[in-house]
């Protein structure tokens, strides 16, 4: 899993979202389309890393929309896929 600082995740929108160096969405996909259905179904939270350009951050949420571009979390915040380092549950 990769680190990064915990936020709470009202804190995302404080901070400008960077492209991972490394594009891991192939990846993750299939790690994201569980999230979404365990967010969906069961109201499980993963863990979601991000690239930010002040360094690596984490939040735990739950995810609840996912495009081919971006995932969705609670009030409306959206994380590009290509800022994704790691997702966990």
């Amino acid at each position: 899993m990769a680190t990064g600082e915990l936020i709470p995740k009202e804190d995302i929108p404080k901070y400008k979202l960077a492209r991972a160096s490394e594009d891991h969405v192939m990846e993750l996909r299939p790690k994201l389309r569980s999230a979404l259905r365990l967010g969906n179904e069961f109201k499980a939270k993963a863990i979601i890393t991000f690239q930010t350009v002040e360094g690596p951050k984490r939040v735990e949420t739950t995810v609840w929309t996912l495009t081919e571009d971006a995932l969705q979390i609670k009030n409306g915040v959206v994380l590009p896929l290509g800022s994704l380092l790691d997702i966990d549950y």
